[in-house]
């Protein structure tokens, strides 16, 4: 990652996140959140919200009422 390419945030359906070159296609499975800067602003947006790294699937199986 070199300090001049731009970045956007993506998310896939896990609700997980990564940073992605704005120039390089977007893998399938990914979808942009709208968020593109610096990877420190990205990387900074991340941080601030996604504040549970568990998957969305584990997270609705520990949630449900049998938790299974």
């Amino acid at each position: 990652m070199d300090e001049n390419t731009r970045y956007q945030v993506l998310r896939n359906d896990e609700e997980q996140y990564s940073l992605w070159p704005v120039d390089v296609e977007v893998p399938a499975g990914w979808q942009p959140v709208g968020k593109e800067g610096t990877e420190a602003e990205c990387s900074d947006y991340v941080d601030e919200v996604w504040t549970d790294m568990r998957p969305r699937s584990l997270r609705e199986r520990m949630d449900s009422p049998t938790g299974a």
